[in-house]
């Protein structure tokens, strides 16, 4: 899992904000992708292969940012045991 630890966090949280956001900033889309496909999931209606695709899509990075964060809190992890890749 080291290779999380080398992804800026900058960047990591850059791409989470807008692809969790997304496309609820443009007129015609009242909420995010992320929101609609896990309300879908929690309903039992996400079976659509381009919806499954959504919910992975929008929520791959901010699972990762949650990842990363994680490791950075927690004793023992992150970027303090670079020596055993």
């Amino acid at each position: 899992m080291h290779w999380i630890d080398r992804i800026p966090l900058g960047h990591l949280t850059l791409i989470a904000l807008m692809l969790a956001v997304m496309p609820a900033i443009f007129p015609p889309h009242p909420e995010p992708h992320l929101v609609e496909k896990l309300g879908m999931l929690v309903d039992g209606t996400l079976s659509k292969p381009i919806d499954i695709f959504d919910l992975f899509l929008h929520g791959t990075p901010v699972s990762l940012l949650i990842i990363r964060l994680s490791r950075m809190v927690l004793p023992g992890h992150g970027q303090q045991n670079s020596g055993d890749e």
